[in-house]
């Protein structure tokens, strides 16, 4: 059965930093590509970043590029999402996918298994 946790949500003002971390389990970890994802109220659920299986190749959405760093340790099974400068608009539930697609997809259909999501607050 293939698991993914996402950790590391918090309450944190504005311009400060998290660290999301997602743990894999049931499945060839390095044989996929991991994407973030967030929802906020009211929104749909959007892309924020990808590595690819290899973790050669990443991809950020513009709302974050510059301020949040993707990576990924293939021994642990788990992907991290650094986030830096964080604003009110940066609160969402955060999710974590694993995709076959092993170059990186930024589309959540090509995503075949999701985290339960943690809840990332910005207070201004």
């Amino acid at each position: 059965q293939v698991q993914l946790e996402e950790s590391g949500g918090g309450l944190v003002q504005a311009g400060g930093s998290l660290r999301l971390s997602c743990a894999a389990s049931g499945l060839s970890f390095n044989a996929y590509s991991m994407g973030w994802f967030r929802q906020a109220p009211g929104k749909e659920r959007e892309f924020v970043g990808v590595i690819s299986a290899s973790g050669s190749r990443i991809s950020y959405a513009d709302s974050v590029k510059g301020r949040s760093t993707i990576s990924r340790d293939n021994a642990k099974k788990t992907v991290y999402l650094q986030m830096n400068s964080l604003k009110p608009e940066d609160t969402a539930v955060y999710y974590c996918a694993a995709s076959i697609y092993v170059s990186g997809r930024i589309d959540s259909y090509d995503y075949n298994y999701w985290g339960q999501g943690t809840q990332v607050t910005v207070s201004s």
